[in-house]
């Protein structure tokens, strides 16, 4: 089944067709979670939420604003840094053990293998660095454009710029 002919029975609220979508985009949606939480149980939460939100709000999905997959990835990455700016988290993270950190360090390989699953690192690779680095930080590292700016030495407004330059450039690339 393809995407094109399991949003119409979405919006039907098909069960059957919302399990196709799950099964379609889940594992890509986790690598972009988990990049930001780098938490295999809050990554698994979010990654629930999300798809909870995609089944309450298809009907706000607009085709003439973007691609289904960007709309989804959206509510994944917000919703995976909502999760990270929240207090419960943040305090969870502080209270981790020194095991956790251990087996993160072990985990980043399978951590950068998750993020290229759908491919889009291989097109950001193709950017200017100075696009390679705001993109990793906004969009793989969850930074706000205020903590960009902070992080970059640059001017929040040449972060904006920046960051909208680049990804006009990272669509020429995708739409090749």
């Amino acid at each position: 089944m393809t995407q094109e002919e399991i949003l119409p029975l979405i919006l039907k609220k098909d069960d059957k067709a919302f399990t196709t979508l799950y099964d379609m985009y889940s594992k890509n949606l986790y690598g972009i979670i988990y990049n930001l939480l780098r938490n295999h149980e809050e990554s698994e939460d979010v990654l629930q939420e999300v798809f909870v939100k995609i089944w309450k709000n298809i009907e706000t999905y607009n085709e003439s604003k973007g691609r289904f997959f960007t709309w989804i990835l959206n509510i994944a990455r917000n919703s995976a840094i909502d999760r990270l700016r929240s207090k419960g988290f943040n305090n969870n993270q502080k209270n981790s053990s020194a095991d956790n950190f251990v087996h993160l360090l072990d985990d980043s390989n399978k951590l950068s293998n998750m993020i290229d699953t759908i491919g889009i690192q291989e097109f950001v690779k193709k950017l200017k660095p100075k696009c390679i680095k705001i993109i990793n930080l906004l969009f793989f590292k969850g930074y706000t454009q205020q903590e960009a700016s902070e992080e970059l030495e640059i001017p929040l407004g040449t972060v904006k710029t920046q960051n909208r330059n680049c990804i006009n450039d990272l669509r020429n690339f995708l739409q090749v």
